[in-house]
């Protein structure tokens, strides 16, 4: 039989199906497990049919069951979409849009609100939440907190209309923060259009606030996005912009502008300059003295510099290099910080295929694969699909029939 239909051929055979027969019985025994259907059945004959000229369209179920089985949906799997099939995903990120509109509207709330009195105690009541939504998201991850963090966003807005003086400045300057954090949580999540609409709104919150501070750290937020986008050039710009803001900025803000730009550098491939931001800022760190409520990982991150480092060089292609960084900082790394814990994990499995040492990046992404299905951080996911780009060398072999394996539960058919 020739098999017209390669799309799907090839990937039964990247599930380790190595005939029709046998992968009809492997998806029939998936769906039942899948669907709790036990009269659920995929035959022989259909899958046949489905490697032919003309593959048809299967039943939604089964449509659901291959996605789950392979990790691609059948119009990537040489399957005739038919007209009107939305997938479940799509209709999840539809959901989520409609999430992410209400959400944002609370950054444009139209007309004008009532005045009242806003007690200056309110300013110390944010900023203790805001620490307690920091370490809440090393815990959960951004899905959980996205809507608890815009919603005290909202208020602040609300009372930063009604407040006065020093009490305004004060509300604006720990609003900034919020939409910071909101911005933060976008990104993780994987909505860069999202995280970038509220690195906007920080921006402007802290140029209303007067504060060089909070202008330098929003830079460095619009940089944060522009490194997700791969443009090099554009962090170094954001990040040149926030440092020459002026003498008088905290070493705090430096550290962070520092870091970023290094970023910036890995994507122009400038190792040189990686190397002499990362070691600068290092310089800086015993000189943190502030008692700002926001831009504190570089405090609370064990070998936060050195991370930075790691993860340039895995940029660079340096696997060696950053194989032995991420070892050190692993080991310094609290076990509730999951989520981060979790994206070194990943990166070290990829500066691990990097050093050619493909069964220890097997063993590595184990314990990424799991923290990734608990915080679903687009991040980590990202890491993933380099991953397996990385192991591409291996694809055949058995390690990288392990890595799919592992893979497949947080595989989305990328």
């Amino acid at each position: 039989m020739s098999h017209r239909n390669d799309a799907l051929r090839a990937a039964r055979l990247r599930a380790g199906w190595r005939t029709v027969d046998q992968a009809a019985k492997r998806l029939s025994e998936h769906g039942q497990r899948l669907l709790q259907d036990r009269h659920f059945e995929v035959s022989p004959r259909t899958w046949r049919r489905w490697e032919g000229e003309r593959p048809g369209w299967p039943p939604e179920d089964t449509a659901i069951v291959l996605h789950d089985a392979l990790g691609r949906w059948p119009e990537d799997l040489g399957f005739t979409t038919p007209a009107g099939w939305i997938r479940p995903e799509a209709q999840e990120e539809d959901v989520n849009r409609r999430s992410f509109v209400s959400v944002t509207a609370a950054a444009l709330i139209a007309g004008p609100t009532a005045p009242q009195h806003v007690d200056p105690a309110l300013i110390d009541y944010f900023e203790q939440q805001l620490e307690g939504h920091y370490r809440a998201d090393m815990y959960l991850g951004p899905h959980d907190l996205i809507g608890t963090v815009s919603a005290q966003y909202q208020l602040i807005d609300k009372l930063v209309r009604s407040a006065k003086g020093e009490v305004r400045r004060g509300l604006l300057r720990v609003g900034a923060a919020y939409a910071a954090l909101v911005g933060w949580l976008y990104q993780d999540a994987g909505d860069l259009g999202a995280a970038t609409f509220w690195r906007g709104v920080t921006q402007e919150i802290a140029v209303r606030s007067r504060d060089p501070q909070l202008i330098g750290y929003s830079l460095v937020n619009q940089a944060q996005v522009r490194t997700d986008l791969s443009d090099g050039h554009g962090v170094v710009d954001l990040c040149e912009a926030a440092l020459d803001l002026s003498d008088g900025l905290f070493p705090k803000v430096r550290i962070m502008a520092m870091q970023q730009q290094a970023h910036g550098a890995s994507l122009t491939g400038d190792r040189a300059t990686v190397d002499r931001l990362i070691d600068s800022a290092s310089g800086l760190l015993p000189r943190i003295d502030d008692d700002l409520p926001w831009g504190n990982a570089c405090r609370r991150t064990p070998g936060y510099l050195e991370v930075q480092r790691a993860t340039c060089y895995g940029r660079l292609g340096l696997g060696r290099e950053a194989e032995s960084l991420w070892v050190q900082v692993l080991d310094g790394v609290p076990p509730t910080a999951r989520r981060d814990r979790g994206v070194y994990l990943a990166r070290h499995a990829i500066a691990a295929a990097a050093a050619q040492e493909p069964d220890h990046a097997v063993e590595i992404a184990r314990g990424a694969v799991a923290i990734a299905m608990e915080t679903r951080s687009a991040r980590m996911l990202r890491e993933l699909v380099t991953l397996e780009r990385a192991m591409r060398p291996w694809h055949d072999a058995p390690v990288g029939r392990d890595l799919a394996e592992i893979l497949a539960p947080v595989s989305k058919g990328s």
